[in-house]
């Protein structure tokens, strides 16, 4: 992998585990900074497909508010990238649940897949994927 292509990832880890420290803090405009204006999520709770930052923004205060509920976790235990100079995707594997839930299973249980792309020198995320394992 040559040095630019490095830089880049290292870009991008930074704008995720940033992303990742806003939801944590139920900063919402921390969590929207890096997101193009035309993102497109599929989140696991409805609605399953949201489109446009506006749309994406109000996805998130009813998650905030079961992160104060449960003092769940958000924590990313797995991320892996692949970049080159203009787009990039990245997936991940998260701690996401509540204290009772991750006293039952500690493993990782939220999925997720973002792709970046590059507009005007930054990074910023057009696509993200969540979702959970079926249950048994």
């Amino acid at each position: 992998m040559n040095a630019s292509v490095e830089n880049e990832e290292v870009a991008i880890r930074r704008l995720i585990e940033d992303w990742a420290s806003a939801v944590r803090a139920k900063d919402i405009n921390g969590v929207v900074a890096h997101h193009t204006d035309d993102v497109v999520m599929y989140d696991v709770p409805p609605p399953t497909a949201v489109r446009g930052i506006s749309a994406y923004r109000e996805t998130w205060p009813p998650f905030f508010e079961a992160l104060t509920e449960g003092e769940a976790a958000f924590d990313i235990i797995e991320l892996q990238i692949a970049a080159d100079h203009t787009v990039a995707f990245a997936s991940a594997l998260l701690r996401c649940g509540s204290k009772e839930e991750l006293a039952k299973d500690p493993a990782p249980r939220l999925r997720l897949t973002i792709g970046l792309r590059k507009a005007d020198g930054a990074w910023k995320i057009a696509h993200e994927h969540h979702s959970f394992p079926a249950e048994a």
